[in-house]
């Protein structure tokens, strides 16, 4: 897998897989108004060049497949909008890219933080899978948000 970083001109190409990757949570919410849905062409573009925003992806024969951002806010780094193409997913494509992108967050980060749906099986699972702690719940409509922490894990070398 190869981690490349993305940009205000990938936000077409962001936005469209984002939009494929959310329709299923949308159902499973019954809540077509989830914000990544909602999301405009311009504030996507403006996300991504937000120098506090470090978004990345993965390419597969040119085509994006997948795609996370981490907004850094103090230490603490807040991962949102990890998608997977539609055909893609469970191939472990959202684990790679979520790992990669906690190694390649800036030195600043010692926290990460995130939160999904509670109808979202298959990421509630994997966020566990990888170390995330349930740390509170907070009401959306009908629904509840699951937020989760996890503490950096330095890998390769010394701290810095």
């Amino acid at each position: 897998m190869s981690l490349l970083r993305l940009g205000p001109a990938d936000a077409g190409e962001v936005l469209t897989l984002q939009r494929a990757a959310y329709v299923p949570e949308a159902r499973a919410h019954e809540n077509i108004d989830l914000p990544p849905l909602m999301e405009t062409f311009e504030q996507a573009r403006a996300a991504l060049g937000d120098p506090a925003c470090f978004a990345w992806g993965i390419r597969e024969s040119g085509r994006l497949v997948a795609s996370v951002r981490i907004v850094v806010d103090g230490e603490a780094g807040l991962v949102g909008r990890l998608i997977v193409a539609p055909d893609r997913q469970g191939h472990g494509l959202g684990s790679s890219l979520l790992l990669a992108a906690e190694d390649a967050a800036p030195p600043s980060v010692t926290v990460f933080r995130l939160f999904t749906g509670e109808r979202s099986a298959g990421p509630l699972r994997m966020y566990r899978k990888l170390g995330y702690v349930e740390t509170h719940r907070t009401p959306e409509k009908h629904y509840e948000l699951v937020h989760f922490e996890k503490p950096r894990v330095r890998t390769g070398g010394p701290v810095r």
